[in-house]
């Protein structure tokens, strides 16, 4: 009981912070820097564990976080040029050049993990930030609100109706090598309530009045691309999880877990989000 009240309290300051971080831009990119530090952090300290692994937490870190604040510094507008990405490449060349003199026993292990901890944790969300800022017709560039908030409000729609659905018609596993619990009708049921809650924001943001940033076709794919990348998300750091034999990435947030434990679904829902946005303005 203690631990459920722990659970709840919690949740609810964890989504409050990500519901109002994003009625500022500066917040936004404040929190979700600090986010991608401590995943970045949290997920280089659980590959060292490893005996054959030991990549530079601290470089790591560094550079996923200034991933993070060029690629908003960039498409905010704020910077005007893409050389601000030249910092980041020259950390990811020294970060493989400084194995050859670090004498580590399996340096394939330590530039594998450090990519990945670029590429699995730095970039997913950085990809956040060209989805809240973009570019209008007439090339002013606006902070948007509704489409990023809308992919984490359709997470925890589906996580919450994957688990009602699963609970009550569970019975064909999903991907039981990896994650025994999650079953067909608890995915299928998470699909169906983030489907009609894609609704609901094309109606609340004027949909009916013409007026919605996306038609209600686009929002209902948006909704399934985002649940489908979503579990796979889960899936994924399942099996890292599995792999490593650890239960939690971490303990920052009590009754939930680490920082890969909450934003595991959202590290593969994010960039899937934007080339599916992408892909649609080009048709």
């Amino acid at each position: 009981m203690k631990n459920l009240i722990v659970r709840a309290i919690t949740g609810v300051f964890f989504v409050t912070a990500i519901v109002t971080c994003f009625l500022s831009p500066v917040t936004m990119v404040f929190l979700f820097a600090i986010v991608t530090g401590l995943t970045v952090w949290e997920f280089t300290g659980l590959v060292n564990e490893q005996a054959t692994v030991s990549v530079n937490r601290f470089i790591c870190t560094v550079g996923g976080v200034y991933l993070f604040l060029a690629m908003a510094g960039y498409v905010s507008g704020f910077v005007a040029t893409s050389a601000v990405f030249v910092p980041y490449l020259l950390t990811v060349v020294y970060l493989f050049i400084s194995e050859l003199y670090m004498r580590a026993k399996n340096p394939v292990n330590n530039w594998a993990y450090t990519m990945l901890s670029q590429m699995y944790v730095a970039l997913p969300f950085s990809t956040l930030n060209a989805l809240a800022f973009t570019q209008q017709s007439n090339g002013t560039i606006v902070f948007s609100t509704i489409i990023p908030l809308s992919i984490f409000i359709f997470l925890w729609v589906s996580d919450t109706g994957a688990y009602c659905c699963g609970s009550l018609f569970g019975k064909h596993k999903l991907f039981p090598r990896v994650s025994p619990a999650k079953s067909w009708e608890g995915s299928i049921g998470g699909g169906i309530f983030v489907l009609i809650a894609a609704a609901v924001v094309w109606y609340f943001t004027g949909g009916v009045a013409g007026e919605s940033s996306l038609t209600l076709p686009v929002w209902l794919g948006l909704g399934l691309v985002v649940v489908v990348f979503g579990t796979w998300g889960d899936l994924v750091e399942s099996l890292f999880k599995r792999t490593f034999g650890i239960k939690d990435s971490g303990n920052i947030l009590p009754g939930h877990g680490g920082m890969l434990d909450r934003f595991d679904s959202s590290l593969m829902a994010l960039p899937a989000a934007l080339v599916y946005l992408y892909s649609v303005s080009l048709l």
